[in-house]
């Protein structure tokens, strides 16, 4: 049995009205310690971590409104990767809670608590929804936070990460997402979009003499760096002059193109002679 098998199962039991249910730590001292992401809420300080049967001192607890987390790289993320690194955690529990205020608030009942407390809508992020990471039920917030971490770069596979939810009455805990079942892999997708390409062409070479032929089988030679380059003559450059090719001269314009129309001279200027009587 491992450690969250055994601490649901003392969980129940004892709920269930069993005094001798319990947890015994050292048992799991390698699965220790757990880190725990929950809400905010103060009801349940007196729950955890009592409710899961383990010391405080193997109990990294972080918290946030709604233990929401909005993506794999979010600043949530970034506190349970440390809390794995630096400070050793080798499970993650994240603990939703049933009457959960936030799954209750609405985003326009949200929208009026902030504008109450002064903040104005036009200083908000457009969509308020998926800013705040607001969700319609407990356990379908719990498998979203469960799949961004699960999905994250910033948390290893050696780390499972369990989901829950506790009943905020009883303190029973309900297991929603079990972290010790194998994390399905994407799918690789059927073909690239090379492959697509090169059946659709090979398609439209229909049943000719080309029909034999199939672009997914073209082979190149393999070459050395810089061996391509010399077979072509691009190793070792000619002088430019070798390079240039001589141009053809252009072919003359005709006559009627570069002469210039013959235009009448202007009479040469000549002074004036004004004779003596004149001049008085």
């Amino acid at each position: 049995m491992r450690l969250f098998e055994a601490i649901i199962d003392a969980n129940h039991r004892a709920v269930a009205g069993d005094n001798s249910a319990g947890l015994h730590p050292a048992e799991f001292a390698n699965e220790l310690p757990v880190i725990a992401l929950t809400c905010i809420d103060p009801r349940l300080n007196a729950l955890f971590p009592n409710v899961l049967g383990i010391p405080a001192e193997d109990f990294i607890w972080l918290r946030n409104a709604g233990n929401i987390i909005t993506g794999t790289l979010s600043s949530t993320m970034r506190s349970l990767a440390l809390a794995c690194a630096v400070k050793g955690g080798k499970e993650i529990a994240i603990i939703g809670h049933t009457d959960c205020h936030v799954c209750q608030t609405t985003t326009m009942a949200l929208l009026d608590k902030l504008k109450a407390i002064g903040v104005d809508r036009s200083r908000l992020p457009e969509n308020v929804n998926e800013f705040f990471g607001m969700f319609a039920t407990e356990r379908q917030n719990v498998i979203k936070a469960c799949t961004f971490a699960r999905s994250s770069p910033l948390i290893g596979p050696k780390i499972p990460v369990h989901g829950l939810v506790v009943d905020i009455a009883t303190g029973k805990l309900e297991w929603v997402v079990n972290g010790y079942d194998a994390w399905p892999l994407p799918v690789a997708p059927e073909q690239n979009i090379f492959a697509k390409l090169t059946d659709a062409a090979t398609k439209e070479l229909g049943a000719g003499p080309m029909a034999n032929f199939h672009f997914g089988e073209m082979k190149f030679p393999e070459l050395k760096i810089g061996e391509a380059a010399s077979k072509i003559g691009l190793a070792e450059p000619k002088p430019m002059a070798e390079k240039m090719v001589a141009m053809p001269p252009p072919p003359p314009l005709p006559a009627a193109s570069v002469r210039s129309p013959k235009r009448p001279m202007p009479p040469p200027l000549r002074p004036r002679v004004v004779p003596p009587r004149e001049r008085n």
